[in-house]
């Protein structure tokens, strides 16, 4: 069981026997009153985020996980099963078995971004599924920092050294950030994977 104030950013626990990742968690007090834990939670089977609240008081079931390290090779457009699956899955390989693994994007598509194809990847699976399920792909452990370069932003400002000042910019990845003056085309920065914000430029 894991405490409702335990359910920080990344920690994965069940609701109605289904799966679910924190993305964002709030503690708010009322007055004399007990606390609330406010969450928003993406569930990891639909993909699907939602707005979940508890008592401060609740425990929650925690979800078994077994973490095994996959190969990225590509991603696929497919057509949609639901409102929040469109069919979009990622492709990994086991490398020992070389059996390939499905993930729909949509239940990892906060992570798939700081992945290139051919890099290896550790995978969270669910090893205590409902009877009868097999264990499940959940999400993609990824580093709370990488290294990215600008593919696209203006020119860099000559001799600008301020870094309160932002221009956006987009990366090798895709994602589009906002990026000091000073940073140019080519130029490597660090990036926060759990916002997706800059951090500072990369030596």
């Amino acid at each position: 069981m894991i405490a409702s104030t335990d359910l920080r950013n990344g920690v994965t626990f069940l609701r109605n026997g289904q799966p679910y990742k924190v993305i964002k968690y709030s503690l708010m007090k009322v007055g004399r009153g007990g606390a609330t834990v406010r969450l928003d939670a993406r569930n990891l089977e639909t993909g699907a985020n939602e707005h979940i609240s508890y008592s401060s008081n609740i425990k929650v079931d925690e979800v078994s996980t077994q973490k095994r390290r996959l190969q990225y090779l590509y991603k696929t457009e497919g057509l949609a099963s639901s409102a929040y699956n469109d069919g979009s899955v990622a492709s990994f390989m086991d490398p020992q078995s070389f059996d390939q693994i499905e993930i729909p994007i949509s239940v990892i598509k906060d992570e798939l971004p700081y992945i290139k194809e051919g890099d290896s990847a550790d995978i969270l699976f669910w090893s205590d599924p409902p009877a009868g399920e097999a264990s499940k792909p959940l999400s993609i452990v990824i580093a709370p920092k990488v290294v990215l370069k600008v593919a696209k932003t203006d020119p860099g400002v000559k001799g600008n050294s301020v870094s309160n000042i932002y221009k956006p910019a987009e990366l090798e990845n895709g994602l589009q950030v906002k990026v000091p003056l000073f940073i140019n085309e080519g130029e490597k920065i660090r990036v926060d994977t759990r916002t997706g914000a800059y951090i500072e430029r990369a030596q």
